[in-house]
């Protein structure tokens, strides 16, 4: 498995996995070089993208991978590469997040994310579970 920066040929493929992207944000990533797309082989089986609150925590925004390449260390490595990057950097803490009804929660806490917090956005436009968010030290 490869982890590679999101290039503007990638477009396409992290448009039909991202809904939440636009062109704008989708070349602020390239640019920024804050979203990455894992490889096996030649075949793109998973994106990430991340961004900095308030310029110094690197914030996990989103992490995909492709449901016949799970459970197989695809996204643990792919965390860990950014970490890593992330450390390289100067930082020293990472954070991520997942709603409370999904499984990612217990992938977090076995990689050493650790619980610090959740937001409700019920009555609001984003109206969903509660959020819940993680911390780890480099």
């Amino acid at each position: 498995m490869i982890v590679k920066f999101m290039e503007k040929q990638d477009k396409d493929f992290v448009m039909s996995i991202d809904q939440h992207v636009n062109d704008n944000e989708y070349n602020k990533r390239v640019y920024t070089k804050t979203g990455y797309i894992m490889w096996e082989k030649d075949v793109p089986v998973g994106i990430m993208h991340y961004s900095v609150l308030w310029d110094n925590i690197p914030f996990l925004n989103f992490l995909f991978v492709d449901k016949k390449y799970r459970n197989k260390r695809v996204a643990s490595q792919t965390l860990a590469f950014w970490e890593n990057q992330m450390k390289q950097q100067g930082y020293k803490m990472t954070m991520v997040s997942t709603q409370a009804d999904e499984d990612a929660q217990h992938f977090y806490r076995k990689l050493g994310y650790i619980d610090c917090g959740g937001l409700v956005f019920n009555h609001t436009p984003f109206d969903q579970p509660m959020e819940l968010f993680f911390r780890k030290v480099l």
